[in-house]
């Protein structure tokens, strides 16, 4: 795995609307971007990043840290900061690795503030007993 190393440097929340009040339907927007790009070392490249969780117009929870990314060096920054792009495959192992580390410490958050968690919670569905037997099968005799 090229990613060697994750670090939070900030962490910023904020819930906007008082604590009795009922929403329906929040939406939750997530957002990771890569704030800078830098080589480090032989082949090494330090990430910036900032993931966002907005709640339209309940609160926000914004996160920041770096990655050191094996691979690229070098030519991955330069070309990062001249074209903003990055190949497909870093773009993908840097955005998972950002968002399976941030995601659970946003749902942290979110508790302590008291917003609902920014990821769907699963909805359980145990039928009834009723709803559970099956008619049995065979041939119907008259």
């Amino acid at each position: 795995m090229p990613v060697t190393d994750f670090e939070l440097r900030s962490i910023d929340a904020e819930r906007f609307s008082e604590k009795g009040m009922v929403r329906k339907n929040i939406r939750v927007d997530h957002n990771s971007s890569v704030t800078q790009m830098k080589p480090i070392g032989k082949g090494t490249t330090e990430v910036s990043f900032r993931f966002t969780a907005n709640y339209a117009g309940m609160g926000r929870i914004e996160i920041e840290g770096k990655i050191k990314y094996e691979g690229g060096g070098k030519d991955l920054a330069i070309n990062w900061r001249k074209t903003n792009k990055m190949p497909n495959q870093v773009a993908n192992e840097i955005h998972s690795t950002i968002l399976s580390n941030c995601i659970p410490e946003s749902v942290m958050i979110a508790r302590d503030l008291q917003l609902p968690p920014p990821i769907p919670l699963p909805k359980v569905n145990i039928p009834s007993e009723e709803e559970g037997k099956k008619p049995a099968g065979g041939m119907e005799v008259a």
